[in-house]
């Protein structure tokens, strides 16, 4: 393995997509959510360590999630913990750490990973990351991965690719030509037919002093924050430091504050096996399923005569008996139940309530 490669596994996030067994202490980085054992941290982790050795593994989150990461990751380095004061999206996170790697070792090559996707086909993976790596490190390229499309996914962000119809079938990057997020139906269905567009991954390779370099020229309202950060790293000041900045620090994500504006985009295409879990309606789309068409998950659960529905329940005492229904989540905790058709299971409304004062004792 090359020792100048890392990776950085973003682990900030803390909304309710998966409320209400998803809450703020306790949201869906840090879950079970695909029932092997392992929380979305731990798998991230685990595929991480595929491509680099363990000690060039960082992860990034926030400042109340510490006591978690540790528990759930006991053979993190505690200097590999980044920890973000309040979060502020996926610029900051990245300009944090790329700051941090670049103190020490200014020859750092990193891939950025969400800690909230499934990966599948292990070997491939690894392969694909290792090239991507050396890519990287040879150009002055700022790489994301592309996901070859198998369907309309209107949940996914999209990457039109340079070069014409089926030109990531070459299998080696290619520079992109614009960014879609979250078509509706129609638009991705011509996305599709048209042999143009991958879906987004949310994972990105670059080189660290090139990511800074692309970041001071973008969203300098964001890294002339970090402006005297280097004296900082590493000391008992560092929290502090970051405490100060992050409370003047807009909330922007790499995508829209680099890689649309960027003229070094890359992407990779790739094949290997990528589900991102945002909310209930990926879930139900990944997860093992009855003859009905059913996610059925808990122990004292009974369902007759439902069909294509999430119902679970994670109270161990109390019996649920659900029957009936059509394209429905429901979803029982000890404090909480959520009931909603499958249809909203972005749950966009569901967010805004429980984001109110009045129901903070269930977020």
């Amino acid at each position: 393995m090359n020792g100048h490669n890392y990776c950085v596994i973003m682990a900030g996030g803390g909304g309710f997509r998966f409320w209400p067994i998803g809450r703020a202490s306790n949201p869906k980085q840090f879950l079970d959510l695909a029932g092997n054992g392992d929380s979305f941290l731990q798998m991230c982790y685990r595929n991480a360590s595929l491509i680099v050795p363990p000690q060039n593994i960082l992860v990034v989150t926030l400042a109340n999630y510490a006591t978690q990461v540790q528990e759930q990751l006991p053979e993190l380095p505690e200097e590999n913990l980044l920890l973000e004061p309040y979060g502020r999206h996926t610029a900051p996170c990245i300009a944090y750490a790329t700051y941090k790697l670049l103190k020490k070792d200014p020859q750092a090559v990193f891939a950025a990973i969400p800690s909230d996707i499934l990966i599948g086909e292990e070997t491939e993976f690894k392969e694909t990351m290792l090239k991507a790596l050396d890519y990287a490190t040879e150009n002055r390229a700022l790489i994301t991965l592309g996901i070859v499309p198998t369907r309309p996914d209107t949940n996914l962000g999209y990457i039109q690719v340079k070069g014409g119809h089926n030109s990531y079938k070459k299998n080696v990057p290619s520079k992109v030509k614009t960014f879609t997020e979250k078509p509706d139906k129609a638009l991705a269905d011509i996305f599709l037919r048209s042999g143009e567009f991958l879906w987004n991954s949310g994972i990105f390779v670059w080189k660290a002093q090139v990511i800074k370099e692309e970041l001071e020229k973008h969203i300098p309202q964001i890294t002339s924050l970090f402006k005297g950060i280097n004296k900082v790293i590493g000391t008992v000041s560092e929290g502090a430091f970051l405490e100060k900045i992050y409370g003047d620090m807009d909330k922007i994500s790499i995508d829209y504050g680099v890689m649309e504006k960027t003229e070094i985009a890359w992407v990779y295409p790739t094949r290997f096996g990528w589900t991102d879990l945002a909310n209930w309606d990926s879930l139900y789309e990944f997860a093992v399923k009855d003859t009905a068409g059913n996610v059925l998950e808990g122990g004292k659960l009974i369902s007759s005569d439902n069909r294509n529905s999430i119902i679970a329940t994670t109270d161990k005492k109390k019996l649920l008996a659900v029957k009936g229904l059509k394209n429905y989540i429901v979803i029982d905790t000890p404090d909480a139940l959520l009931i909603c058709p499958k249809d909203d299971a972005k749950v966009s409304g569901i967010n805004t309530l429980i984001g109110l004062p009045e129901y903070e004792d269930y977020r």
